[in-house]
């Protein structure tokens, strides 16, 4: 499952390859000017690759990492 930006701003990953999250875990962070947003895992599983280096300009809607089942 692909997990996307929620709007534009500068990815930071809180997780790396391989790791096993649970429903509710915070993946990465997306910061525009004064708002950060926390993207969740959906549900159970391994993180698969990144997207992005840490600190990277996304856009809205772009894939940041595959979430896979465990």
């Amino acid at each position: 499952m692909k997990i996307c930006a929620p709007f534009a701003g500068i990815v930071r990953y809180v997780v790396a390859t391989g790791d096993t999250v649970t429903t509710g875990d915070v993946l990465a962070m997306v910061e525009t000017v004064k708002l950060e947003a926390p993207v969740v895992a959906p549900g159970p599983g391994v993180v698969g690759s990144l997207a992005f280096e840490d600190f990277a300009d996304v856009t809205g809607g772009d894939a940041l990492l595959e979430l896979g089942e465990q």
